[in-house]
């Protein structure tokens, strides 16, 4: 008895129906795969370019800040200068008139009072505000006490003196005032 057994194919003959479905198959999948592949190397050269974008970007920062620190106050120098400019005009005029006496301590004190207006100016527009607190009530966050004396006309705790001014930056406390207050005296002691 024989049986009918399908001869095997032959190199070069054409294949079977399976046979060809398969090597479609691996060609897809080969070609997903290559897909895939450069999809992977299309991020990865992204990740890299958003790593140097990051790093550029943190050295710009760096260097921003560093000139920051370095020139920040370049603005408030600039606006000060012409105070210094006008101190040493004062100065100079006032050595240079020594002789004549009264009238050049007038004028000494003239450009003093002026080059002190300037001064404070400037410190205004950058956002400094000079306490001269007298007559007011003691606050310790503004001020600093540094004595108490008696005084029957002042209500206590009021500031009769200012011994050095105090000065705020953008409303926070740079200096504090020193000031002399009232004590807590009654105004009129009781009659015996």
């Amino acid at each position: 008895m024989t049986t009918n057994v399908p001869p095997e194919p032959e190199e070069g003959a054409e294949s079977s129906p399976e046979l060809a479905a398969e090597e479609a198959f691996l060609d897809a999948r080969g070609a997903e795969i290559e897909a895939l592949q450069a999809q992977v190397a299309e991020l990865k050269n992204a990740v890299l370019r958003e790593r140097a974008d990051s790093d550029n970007l943190r050295k710009r920062f760096e260097r921003e800040k560093e000139s920051a620190l370095k020139f920040g106050s370049e603005k408030l120098i600039k606006e000060l200068l012409p105070v210094i400019d006008s101190l040493t005009l004062g100065l100079e005029a006032a050595k240079a008139h020594e002789a004549e006496g009264r009238q050049a301590l007038d004028h000494f004190i003239e450009g003093s009072s002026m080059t002190l207006k300037l001064l404070l100016d400037v410190l205004q527009k950058n956002g400094v505000i000079e306490l001269d607190p007298v007559g007011e009530k003691l606050d310790p966050e503004l001020h600093q006490a540094l004595s108490v004396i008696p005084s029957p006309d002042a209500e206590p705790n009021t500031i009769l003196h200012v011994a050095q001014k105090g000065y705020l930056l953008n409303g926070r406390v740079i200096r504090a005032a020193q000031v002399i207050v009232a004590d807590g005296a009654q105004k009129n002691p009781p009659q015996a």
